[in-house]
């Protein structure tokens, strides 16, 4: 796992194909220091990172990143925010819908294959 962002994602429901993690993330975290100096927002790479990290804790078998389908980003998101990951497996293929209190926050479409 990568260090950056450094907040922790917690995988907190499975279900056959579908989970659920959050993440909260911490105010301190190292990835809000320098990205809009003056206004800590999440950089959108981050939020994929999360996304990943959640993948990579519900997939079914061994997985490797394979590509980045697709990115939607919705909306800003700010420290101390948790953030609610609901992830679908489709095969090799991750679907994750990215939301924060005020709504959705970015949809994310990942590939894996086995290592």
């Amino acid at each position: 796992m990568s260090s950056f962002p450094s907040s922790p994602v917690e995988v907190v429901e499975r279900s056959g194909p579908t989970a659920v993690a959050r993440v909260r993330l911490a105010a301190d975290d190292p990835v809000f220091a320098g990205h809009f100096p003056g206004l800590p927002v999440l950089p959108g790479v981050a939020v994929v990172e999360f996304a990943h990290r959640a993948a990579l804790a519900t997939a079914p078998g061994a997985r490797r990143l394979a590509a980045i389908e697709s990115t939607r980003f919705l909306r800003p998101t700010f420290p101390g925010t948790t953030l609610t990951l609901d992830l679908t497996w489709d095969g090799d293929r991750c679907a994750a819908v990215v939301s924060g209190a005020d709504g959705v926050v970015a949809r994310i479409k990942l590939r894996y294959e086995e290592p």
